[in-house]
C-alpha cells in the first residue's frame, strides 16, 4: 500500500447519477483516474483524468483496482461496496482506502484502511469538495487522540512494536487511561490536531522520570535500542518511536 503523498486514486461509478458526481469530483482531481462500466463509456465527455473503462461486471474488476490504486473511491451503495470487496479483503497493512460516496455527494463514507490507509484523510478531503459530510468512525479521529499506529509517520518515524502492542495500548489510549509520552528525540511538532492534547497523556523529556505505576502505557520516541527486558517489564504496554537521525 502506498501511503506516501502522491497516491494513485480512482474514482468508481456504475450509474447514470453516479458517473455525473465522479464526474464533477473528476473535475477537482485532475490527478485520480475515472473508472466507469462499458456501458456509460460513450457518454463521458473530453476530460484531463485518465479513463478506465471496466469490462464485463464490477465484480470482475475489483481485484485489479485493488492492486492498480491506493484510494479506491466507489460512487456506489455501501451495502453493494462492502459485498464486492469482502472476498479481496487481506490486512490493514495491505488493502488500500476504499470510500463511499453517495449520488448526491452528501456523504462522504470510508469503509476500508481509514486510518493506516489514510481514507479517513482522504475523505475529508472528498468531503470539502463535494460540500459534504466524511462520516468517520475510527475511535482515535473520532475521539481526537493519538493515532498510536501511524503517529509521526508523516515526520518519517518509523513505529517499533509488537502488534498485540499496539491494539493493546490502542485501547488505553482511546479508553482515555493514563499514557505516558516519552519524547528524547525527534521533531515536537507531531501533534497536529487542532484540538488540545487529550488529559490522559503525559509528557516527559526522559524515560527515567516515568513511574511506570500511575500509566496504562508508554509511548516512547528515541533514537535507542530498546533493550530485551525492558520489553519484558512492559509487557504489551510500550509502543517505540524512532525518528530520522537529526530531526528536531
Amino acid at each position: 500500500m502506498n501511503i506516501s503523498k502522491d497516491p494513485r486514486i480512482v474514482l468508481v461509478a456504475i450509474t447514470k447519477h453516479g458517473v455525473a458526481r465522479a464526474l464533477s469530483v473528476a473535475k477537482e482531481l485532475p490527478e485520480a483516474s475515472l473508472a466507469i462500466t462499458e456501458k456509460f463509456a460513450d457518454t463521458i465527455p473530453s476530460i484531463n483524468n485518465t479513463l478506465d473503462v471496466l469490462p464485463g461486471k464490477l465484480s470482475a474488476n475489483i481485484a485489479g483496482l485493488f492492486e492498480r490504486y491506493d484510494q479506491v473511491v466507489m460512487f456506489i451503495s455501501l451495502g453493494a461496496v462492502v459485498r464486492l470487496i469482502a472476498p479481496h479483503l487481506k490486512s490493514k497493512d495491505e488493502d488500500p482506502g476504499v470510500i463511499v460516496i453517495d449520488d448526491a455527494g452528501q456523504f462522504v463514507i470510508p469503509v476500508l484502511s481509514g486510518h493506516v490507509g489514510g481514507a479517513n484523510a482522504f475523505a475529508e478531503k472528498l468531503a470539502n469538495l463535494t460540500h459534504g459530510v466524511a462520516v468517520v468512525t475510527t475511535a482515535s479521529d473520532v475521539g481526537k487522540t493519538i493515532p498510536v499506529d501511524i503517529l509521526g509517520r508523516d515526520l518519517g518515524w518509523k513505529v517499533e512494536a509488537p502488534k498485540i502492542n499496539i491494539t493493546r495500548v490502542s485501547a488505553h489510549v482511546v479508553n482515555e487511561e493514563p499514557i505516558a509520552f516519552v519524547q528524547e528525540s525527534g521533531s515536537r511538532k507531531w501533534w497536529a490536531r487542532p484540538t488540545p492534547l487529550p488529559k490522559n497523556i503525559h509528557l516527559f523529556d526522559h524515560f527515567e522520570d516515568v513511574d511506570l505505576s500511575q500509566f496504562k502505557a508508554v509511548l516512547w520516541v528515541t533514537d535507542q535500542e530498546i533493550p530485551a527486558e525492558k520489553w519484558a517489564e512492559l509487557t504489551e504496554r510500550l509502543v517505540v518511536y524512532h525518528p530520522p537521525a537529526g530531526q528536531t
